[in-house]
């Protein structure tokens, strides 16, 4: 019996389609009506990506191995960490009613 052959299937990367601002607002936007504050970290870490690590670093203050700690699974980011961060992301929080 022969095995079947699987197509080559990269696996999904959500930076891969965070290409615009708007995007990544609405990314962020979207996952902060999540209760879980680990699925926010999740998300910021992924924007920060999309944007380079090496620019969110540079532009935030934070020094590039502080930012990949203060966005690692389970991290829970001081209040200011993640305001620089979103900063350097040149997007803002905001709250609605």
């Amino acid at each position: 019996m022969t095995k079947p052959i699987e197509p080559d299937i990269a696996p999904f990367d959500a930076v891969d389609y965070l290409d615009t601002p708007e995007v990544m607002a609405e990314f962020l936007a979207a996952c902060l009506e999540d209760e879980n504050p680990e699925v926010f970290i999740a998300v910021l870490s992924t924007v920060a990506r999309a944007k380079g690590m090496t620019e969110v670093a540079k532009k935030s203050g934070l020094g590039r191995e502080s930012l990949y700690k203060a966005l690692s699974p389970g991290a829970h980011p001081r209040h200011e960490t993640v305001r620089k961060i979103v900063a350097a992301l040149d997007l803002k929080l905001t709250v609605a009613v």
